[in-house]
């Protein structure tokens, strides 16, 4: 009975191999639009069951993500923010951006539209939402869309920030969606998202097309010299995974089924 009571725990200590050490988690700074659309649930999963490697995400406007990878908060980035990835790369903070995918942006609104932006181009439309006074809402978080949306209005000679018929979320594209849609407003939407929320906002389309509503989505690897806990090695698997077959397939292939067309064009195929 003394030998039976010694091996027995013995053997319960060393039976079987020993199980590999956990991954430790990738972390990924990404647009809301690739959350809101459901782009992130499709991708993720797929990385982690083609490396090991779980990734979390967190959504946020793209100014807000490359703040973040500055003091080391990401290791790597999905945004779409051409100027400020400019700037982020040329500080250093990143060693690699490569295209990933790009759909385009959207002027939506009201369907009485009452400024009359109905097939203009973005530059036009955004004066004549001025002129009315037409409620707009923007996202005013310093994000891609903010960004563009800025870009746009300077591009028309105003700066609507301050006017009564001018309302900022601070949030994401779907919240700032559903803000527009309360309030019968306009607001400018990437396409991906306005397609996933259009049955919830019911705001029609009234404004696509023009060749500067492009919308670029970048992946970009954060410098681990600049920031100690940085994963550079993951995080560049992760980078040219993205623009691997697999995943461009998955780009490719999402949204047809539901939409009828994709959400996203993958850009490296």
């Amino acid at each position: 009975m003394r030998c039976t009571a010694f091996v027995l725990p013995l053997l319960a200590g060393v039976g079987g191999p020993a199980a590999p050490p956990a991954r430790e988690t990738l972390r990924l700074a990404a647009t809301t639009s690739t959350r809101d659309a459901g782009l992130l649930d499709v991708l993720l999963p797929a990385f982690e069951a083609r490396t090991g490697i779980p990734v979390k995400a967190t959504a946020m406007g793209s100014g807000e993500a490359l703040t973040l990878a500055r003091r080391g908060g990401a290791d790597v980035l999905l945004v779409h923010s051409r100027a400020a990835e400019d700037a982020f790369l040329a500080e250093g903070e990143g060693l690699l951006r490569l295209a990933v995918m790009h759909n385009d942006f959207v002027l939506v609104g009201p369907a009485a539209d009452p400024a009359r932006v109905r097939g203009a181009n973005p530059v036009l439309a955004f004066r004549r939402i001025a002129e009315a006074r037409a409620p707009f809402v923007s996202r005013g978080d310093q994000s891609g869309t903010w960004q563009k949306e800025q870009d746009l209005w300077k591009h028309a000679g105003l700066e609507p920030a301050g006017q009564a018929w001018y309302f900022a979320t601070g949030r994401g594209m779907g919240e700032t969606a559903r803000v527009a849609a309360e309030k019968q407003a306009y607001t400018l939407i990437d396409r991906a998202t306005c397609l996933a929320t259009s049955a919830k906002t019911g705001l029609p389309i009234l404004c696509e097309g023009a060749g500067e509503l492009r919308n670029a989505y970048d992946v970009i690897v954060v410098n681990p010299e600049k920031h100690s806990g940085v994963r550079g090695a993951d995080a560049r698997r992760f980078a040219e995974w993205l623009v691997g077959p697999e995943a461009q397939k998955l780009i490719g292939e999402f949204g047809v089924q539901e939409f009828g067309r994709s959400l996203f064009i993958p850009d490296a195929t």
